[in-house]
């Protein structure tokens, strides 16, 4: 016998509309059916601790990262992609899904928002917790790698073997995918964060400079690459000096960040032979055939497809836009919910 819906569920459906949520460790991007990316901030919340209220969320905290006084805290929310303080994680959703809510007489949308593939049903349930205190109605997960593949534009309901890689901020999730499903994943807590991180190191070590977070993640981007390029890009840095305490500025050069990328990228590259090794005979035969597709933001290092190719002597293509591959998979199935459903790791969870 069907389950009767009430008429005030049914008023609620017709009247909200369905939200998809990338919670990154870096990004936060918030889609809506029918209109697209409405929002990418950084997932990054600034709160005052003398009144205990948010003073800034988003790209505004981001840029206080590292520069607040005493009674200002920029906290991320997010590690290695779960829930790391789940108060800050609520606030900064709630903020986010008001800026995308449309005023009409009923507002609780359902929301189809991704987690990384390693993460535990503990984890899982944080997540749709956190989402539902931030106002949802209905919370329902997808896995990172299977929103990755959609949104690459991988047809992942054939009966043929796809290796997603997707190396985000926290996270570098690799998968085969077949038929509608994982076969086999990992969540490899190695990604951008940690590159940021070593370029860090590497520059306090080298050149005797301090540096944060953000002016490594510019490093990265201004002259970072997998393999040595032909042209030696230089750039200007500025920081404090580790002997002095003063600020200085200093030159570095791709050729010296290339050995530091690369060996974190080498490390992916072991973590994608042991899914390989894993896989059955048939779906090694089509990735063979297919190779690799890799999103997230690492895709944009220059050279980490060659990277990839060299030591894995597989084909290896970068998705198109492969920043926003996730999001565009979510949206993907939020415009085509019953083609997509069965990819949900959840069924629906109901709350009153």
């Amino acid at each position: 016998m069907a389950k009767k819906v009430s008429f005030f569920k049914r008023l609620t459906e017709v009247f909200s509309e369905d939200i998809g949520i990338d919670l990154g460790t870096a990004n936060t991007l918030v889609c809506a059916k029918s209109q697209g990316i409405l929002i990418c901030e950084p997932s990054v919340v600034a709160m005052n601790l003398k009144t205990d209220e948010i003073f800034a969320i988003g790209k505004a905290a981001k840029d206080m990262l590292g520069k607040t006084p005493k009674h200002i805290e920029a906290i991320k929310p997010l590690k290695d992609g779960v829930i790391a303080d789940y108060d800050m994680t609520e606030k900064m959703l709630k903020d986010f899904l008001q800026k995308v809510k449309k005023r009409k007489f009923f507002g609780s949308q359902r929301v189809v928002i991704c987690v990384p593939a390693g993460v535990t049903h503990v984890e899982k349930r944080a997540v749709q917790e956190v989402v539902r205190e931030a106002g949802a109605r209905e919370a329902l997960l997808i896995e990172e790698p299977m929103a990755a593949a959609i949104g690459a534009g991988l047809d992942v309901f054939r009966p043929d073997g796809h290796l997603i890689v997707d190396i985000g901020g926290g996270t570098s999730e690799i998968a085969i995918i077949s038929l509608g499903g994982i076969v086999i994943t990992s969540s490899l807590r190695l990604a951008g964060n940690k590159i940021d991180d070593a370029i860090i190191q590497f520059v306090r070590k080298e050149h005797n400079v301090n540096i944060g977070e953000q002016t490594a993640e510019e490093i990265k981007i201004g002259v970072g690459s997998a393999l040595k390029l032909e042209e030696n890009k230089t750039m200007k840095v500025n920081g404090r000096s580790a002997i002095t305490g003063l600020p200085c500025d200093f030159e570095i050069t791709s050729r010296e960040i290339e050995p530091v990328i690369g060996e974190l990228c080498t490390q992916i590259v072991e973590e994608i032979k042991a899914i390989l090794e894993q896989a059955p005979p048939e779906i090694s035969a089509d990735i063979n055939k297919r190779g690799i597709m890799v999103a997230g933001g690492g895709a944009l290092i220059p050279n980490i497809d060659k990277k990839f190719a060299k030591l894995l002597n597989l084909p290896v293509t970068i998705a198109e836009n492969p920043l926003n591959a996730v999001i565009n998979g979510i949206y993907k199935v939020l415009e085509n919910y019953e083609e997509y459903k069965d990819v949900l790791v959840t069924e629906i969870q109901e709350y009153s």
